[in-house]
């Protein structure tokens, strides 16, 4: 989903840095920089490359970085649940964060963070990665009510099940079991989502703050 959301900068025209742990593999018309969400020496460095590649401060920052380590609450140890938060939530902090500083000084800018509808909806065995996945949505409208006035906006894209090598490789009933939960009948594709993340990004968004968008066909609707 992170290499769509890029691809999708990417064919609109922005110029694009990418992160991974390792500094390679991201989409072609990008660049890539290694960067540990984990650390925040790892964080500011991967700001300090993407700035000198710009030439000046990020406009856009789009926090994807994400893992999970489902199991039962009774079985779930302390590092099962504080290495999923200090990736999905505090790793987005630190980017947030650091991606202010340059914001502030342009006067303006787009945090972008990407939930999940299990943040909004819950989901056994997943207490971790729920609450880490919720707690985006009190930061971005923190951020949003702290930085609405210098024309920083902070909104959350909530996906739903996404159409991935990752779902596909699920066993069929189970994955028929989620789609029969989805009142649109199907999973979204990758672009599905990353189309809403750019348009967050986009100067017609402008107005936009604070926000949850769901992109999950349905199944997270009243939340």
């Amino acid at each position: 989903m992170g290499r769509a959301i890029a691809e999708a900068f990417v064919a609109a025209g922005d110029d694009v840095v990418v992160t991974s742990r390792s500094g390679t593999d991201g989409p072609d018309g990008a660049t890539t920089v290694a960067c540990d969400v984990t650390d925040t020496a790892s964080v500011d460095a991967a700001f300090t490359a993407a700035e000198e590649h710009f030439g000046g401060p990020v406009e856009v920052v789009v926090a994807n970085a994400g893992i999970t380590h489902d199991t039962l609450l009774m079985r779930m140890t302390d590092d099962d649940f504080d290495s999923v938060v200090d990736t999905n939530l505090a790793g987005a902090f630190r980017c947030a964060r650091r991606a202010t500083k340059g914001m502030i000084r342009r006067k303006g800018g787009r945090i972008i963070f990407v939930s999940s509808v299990v943040g909004l909806l819950g989901g056994p065995g997943q207490v971790n990665y729920a609450a880490s996945k919720a707690g985006l949505v009190g930061m971005a409208r923190s951020i949003a009510r702290e930085l609405g006035k210098k024309a920083i906006t902070a909104n959350v894209v909530a996906p739903g099940f996404i159409d991935t090598d990752m779902t596909r490789a699920l066993p069929e009933a189970q994955r028929k079991a989620y789609v029969d939960s989805i009142p649109a009948a199907r999973m979204a594709e990758p672009d599905e989502v990353a189309q809403v993340v750019r348009f967050l990004a986009s100067d017609v968004a402008g107005y936009i703050n604070g926000a949850v968008i769901p992109v999950d066909g349905g199944l997270g609707m009243g939340h």
